[in-house]
């Protein structure tokens, strides 16, 4: 590899690593600020919170929940205590979606709703586990978590297909063609996801659709969260906020994947 290609590697690798760990910092705070606000309202034996992944709003559940996600977006930031970081909040995100979310998508299985909830934090968590390199972890859960992570992203493509016309509405006017946008970054999704679970352009697929996540959060969930779209509720909704998190994470985990060097092969 050209030291070019090799500098390039670097830098995003160090970008999205650093996009990663800020933008799980942040989900943290909002599921402490949230969980502060729901304890002082709704029963917390009957409500969630609408931050990934979705907890029930036990207060002393959230705050440790919140906790150990502060403490494992700052040890991301840090040399001697990102694959530590990185395999904890890999292993509480997989959990929690086993725990919390695949139960309900079984119920209905058809429901993408329910399905894009469980394949988010499943996304994520595989981005965790990959995040501290290569070379810096068993040859099995690079496999297992590239080949997770591409499932994740066919079936998101899919969906994008199934939902063709509701995602369409979604877009703001301003932005010409919608449903060709959206079949586009289907094909997108599901293009990619083949690259990342083959190993094959991997730099290319992974980036690629991690710029695809930073256009989104540019365009559509930031304004959206700022109120420039004139959505109602839009700037107070947590959901909202979830949403712009949960892309800019995906855009700074999938720019990390990009920046992985290639190695030799490993048994």
């Amino acid at each position: 590899m050209s030291s070019t290609n090799g500098g390039e590697n670097a830098a995003l690798l160090r970008s999205g690593r650093v996009i990663f760990a800020m933008v799980n910092a942040a989900l943290a705070v909002e599921t402490l600020v949230m969980v502060h606000d729901h304890s002082h309202s709704l029963g917390p034996q009957y409500d969630v919170l609408p931050v990934l992944p979705w907890l029930p709003a036990i207060p002393w559940l959230a705050y440790l929940f919140g906790a150990v996600w502060i403490l494992c977006s700052a040890g991301l930031l840090l040399e001697g205590t990102r694959r530590a970081s990185s395999w904890v909040l890999g292993a509480l995100l997989f959990v929690c979606t086993l725990v919390l979310e695949v139960p309900k998508n079984a119920a209905n299985i058809g429901d993408i709703s329910l399905r894009t909830l469980v394949f988010e934090p499943l996304s994520m968590a595989c981005l965790a586990f990959l995040l501290p390199g290569r070379d810096k972890i068993p040859a099995f859960l690079d496999r297992a978590s590239r080949y997770l992570l591409a499932i994740s992203m066919i079936i998101f493509g899919v969906d994008h297909f199934l939902a063709l016309g509701f995602i369409a509405n979604l877009l703001p006017g301003w932005i010409p063609w919608h449903v060709f946008w959206v079949a586009f970054f289907g094909v997108g999704f599901i293009a990619a996801g083949i690259s990342i679970a083959l190993d094959v352009l991997l730099r290319w697929g992974a980036g690629s659709l991690g710029l695809m996540f930073g256009i989104w959060v540019l365009t559509l969930h930031l304004p959206r969260v700022l109120g420039l779209y004139g959505i109602p509720g839009a700037p107070h909704n947590p959901n909202e906020y979830s949403s712009l998190f949960i892309a800019a994470a995906l855009w700074g985990g999938l720019w990390a994947l990009a920046g992985y060097q290639r190695s030799p092969a490993r048994n």
